[in-house]
């Protein structure tokens, strides 16, 4: 009896992780969504490339806020609760997204939509290894192949319907409601797998202990740039690649943004388990060389030069995002995790937004065409400084001990738009 106790709580606890799984890949579909609509957005709201990357911004800092505060929450109140509320907070911003008319009512789902997606990458990735405390590692990279291939394909199902279904407003974010639903519902059967409840709420103050401030300027380096370039893409790439290739509806657009997230979600797949420090290094080395690739990819205005930049830039995102997220984790003091991963976040969401914005407001003045080309040499030599910075700290010797893997899945952030 005890036996088939045992195997059939070890059959729903495996279920459960499933499950949490398949949330980190459908809510990061929610969120890249929007994105190949934006143009739409543009053309028949009259939006400029500001707003658009303000949207995106909004985003951004939502979920931001809700990372910093879901931890401590959940640790307090119990996973399921955030999990399922994140659900229902999805598909209300979904809701919000169809019945949208006016430019703020894009603002409020878009903020809606980080705080629940946030919410629930927190929630989850702790559920996760509540559930398999022994196997933080394999769980980090899990996630992030789940998140990158999530978005990408969310975005390109978005697109498709956008141009082949009725409605192009109304029918993706539709689409993606009914298996939101579905998802919130079987959330519900899966049991709380945080048992020890704090009896206060404490959020971490950022803070990098000196010992360590090196290796945080590595990693920043190179999963901020990483960031920068997941904020441009998501947010004026795709309008800029299907303008150069003549092109018109959302497709195009979305297949190159698709190509470089699976191409990243492949990379971590394949190399997960090498030593995390090279990785980044290459990574930053490959995005260097994949952005200034893309330059004369997008003026030439062939497709598949486009695609193959991108593909490129998204196996260096995959190589430098992991490898330095797991390359800080090795690192950290057991006694200042929590400030330097608020720390490490805070950075990256800044890096994936205010240049967003800033480009943005860049467009809206001059050409769009212009103002990526001097993007992409800024952030060619940031990654070019990050590798260098890595090259150094490898040659100084190995890393300290390593502690707590796990870190990465605790804090690992959504690919948004």
């Amino acid at each position: 009896m005890t036996t088939a106790i045992g195997a059939a709580t070890t059959l729903r606890h495996d279920s459960a992780y499933r499950l949490l799984l398949a949330l980190m890949g459908v809510a990061l579909a929610v969120s890249g969504a929007p994105t190949p609509l934006y143009s739409t957005y543009e053309k028949a709201w009259q939006l400029s490339p500001l707003t658009i990357t303000a949207l995106f911004a909004t985003y951004a800092v939502a979920a931001l806020s809700a990372i910093v505060v879901a931890g401590p929450l959940t640790d307090a109140l119990g996973r399921k609760p955030a999990l399922v509320g994140s659900g229902v907070g999805m598909f209300a911003g979904l809701v919000m997204f169809v019945v949208a008319h006016q430019t703020w009512e894009l603002f409020v789902a878009r903020a809606i939509h980080g705080a629940s997606i946030g919410t629930a990458v927190v929630a989850g990735a702790a559920a996760m290894l509540d559930l398999r405390p022994t196997e933080g590692d394999r769980t980090g990279r899990l996630t992030g192949i789940f998140f990158a291939a999530g978005m990408g394909l969310g975005i390109l199902v978005s697109a498709l319907l956008a141009d082949h279904a009725p409605d192009a407003l109304v029918t993706p974010y539709a689409v993606l409601g009914l298996l939101m639903v579905g998802v919130t519902l079987a959330l519900t059967t899966i049991p709380e797998t945080h048992r020890v409840r704090r009896t206060h709420i404490h959020v971490a103050r950022p803070h990098v202990p000196g010992p360590i401030g090196n290796d945080f300027r590595f990693a920043v380096l190179s999963a901020g740039t990483s960031w920068v370039l997941i904020g441009m893409y998501l947010s004026l790439f795709p309008g800029l690649a299907t303008g150069q290739v003549g092109l018109h509806g959302h497709t195009f657009g979305a297949v190159v943004v698709a190509a470089m997230m699976l191409s990243a979600a492949a990379a971590q797949a394949v190399v997960g388990r090498h030593a995390a420090r090279p990785l980044g290094i290459t990574g930053d080395a490959v995005m260097a060389v994949g952005v200034l690739l893309s330059v004369p990819a997008v003026r030439s205005g062939h497709a598949g030069l486009i695609v193959g930049s991108a593909v490129v830039l998204g196996v260096g995102f995959g190589l430098a995002f992991s490898g330095a997220l797991r390359h800080l984790a090795s690192v950290l003091p057991a006694d200042a995790r929590g400030g330097v991963m608020s720390a490490f976040y805070i950075c990256c969401y800044s890096a994936m937004a205010l240049p967003a914005v800033a480009a943005g407001w860049a467009a809206s003045r001059w050409d769009l065409d212009g103002v990526y080309s001097v993007f992409a040499a800024a952030v060619a030599v940031v990654c070019l400084a990050g590798a260098g910075l890595g090259v150094r700290l490898q040659r100084s010797g190995p890393v300290a001990s390593p502690l707590a893997v796990e870190v990465p899945a605790l804090g690992k952030c959504p690919e948004a738009t």
